[in-house]
Order: C-alpha cells, then structure tokens, then sequence
C-alpha cells in the first residue's frame, strides 16, 4: 500500500515545480523563491495527502530547518516498565480500547465465536483489509489528487471534468481533460491520481 512509502513533498511556486524530495529540501527551495520573488504564490504539499503544508520560513536557513525538527520529531513518551514492575493483567500487547456500538443479535453472536469478541472482530477486521486494500489504494490516491488539485487547479477550465474523471478512475479522460493545464501542475496531478497503478 501506499502509506508504507517514505514521505515525499512536492513544493509550487504558482504552477512550476521548483521543488520535489524531503520536507527540508522543500522548505529550504520555498523560502528561496519566496526571496527572489515575494509576490508569488509558493505551496508545499505532502504526497502521500496531497494536502497542503504549513512552514514557518521566517528566519536563517538554520532556522527554518531547526523549526523543521522540532516539529515532525517522535513525541517522548514514558518509557515501558520493566516486567518485574508490571502488575497483573494483560501485557501490552498495543491494544487500544474504543467503544464499539453493536446490536444485541451481534454482541450474542460475537460473543458465541472461540476466542469471545476481541480476537472475533480483530479477525474480521484483518479479513475486511485484505479484501478491500486495492480500493482502499485506489481511493487514497483519487482523494489525494483531487485535494492538490483543487488547491492548484480549482479555477482551471475542466477542472469539474477532470475531477469527474479522477473518481471515475477513467485515466484517459483525465489526461484529455488537464492536456491545456501547466505542464508541471498537470504531471503531478497524474502522478498522484495514477502512479500507484504502474
């Protein structure tokens, strides 16, 4: 799947592609064109969501990249007791508690299943995965392309044609419809929407 890929960001200054790799490598090539030429429109988005990035640029390049750190490093947490230290009950297996609201006739036959309702529905859950990972691709990447384009391309002629021809996953169409859009918004669009695919 997708999410199992490192994260890439992808950086415009308007519709030209000036940037393409790490969020340091962006961050460093926004804050330039943002230098030479501050009244251009300069966006960073992540990859994997298509989403927009939000970088402090204010400041040294030492700076920038500094903030950079600070923000996406891994929260400290505690760390795990050691097993002398543990009480009794289940080791930590990762298991997060949710409420789960079911139907009487669902609980009695959760609850019927070897192994009771926990490993039922954590097995169903698996099976459910599996089956759906190819949509589930597919969709990721649809929902990806469509939020870089509507942050780029929302006021392009056939930008509704074209977003009709992404969620019909109709590559074709989506190729003739973006054919008069800028040549490096429109072969983003395509990598997002369709690379999974090769």
């Amino acid at each position: 799947m997708s999410s199992s890929r490192p994260t890439t960001y992808t950086t415009f200054d308007g519709p030209q592609r000036i940037a393409g790799g790490s969020l340091q490598d962006n961050a460093l090539a926004a804050k330039r064109a943002l230098e030479a030429d501050g009244s251009g429109t300069v966006l960073t988005f992540d990859d994997s969501t298509g989403r927009l990035v939000d970088i402090d640029l204010r400041g040294s390049d030492a700076e920038v990249l500094a903030r950079l750190l600070l923000s996406t490093a891994p929260a400290t947490s505690e760390p795990e007791p050691s097993l002398e230290a543990r009480g009794r009950g289940r080791p930590r297996l990762g298991v997060v508690a949710r409420e789960v609201t079911l139907l009487p006739r669902h609980w009695d036959w959760l609850t019927s299943q070897p192994g009771g309702a926990s490993v039922t529905l954590r097995k169903l859950v698996d099976e459910a995965r599996r089956a759906s990972s190819g949509q589930d691709v597919r969709r990721q990447a649809q929902e990806r392309a469509y939020h870089f384009m509507s942050a780029l391309a929302g006021d392009l002629p056939g930008f509704e044609e074209t977003a009709r021809a992404l969620f019909a996953d109709d590559r074709a169409a989506f190729m003739q419809r973006t054919d008069t859009w800028p040549a490096d918004l429109r072969n983003h669009a395509l990598h997002l929407a369709f690379d999974d695919e090769a």
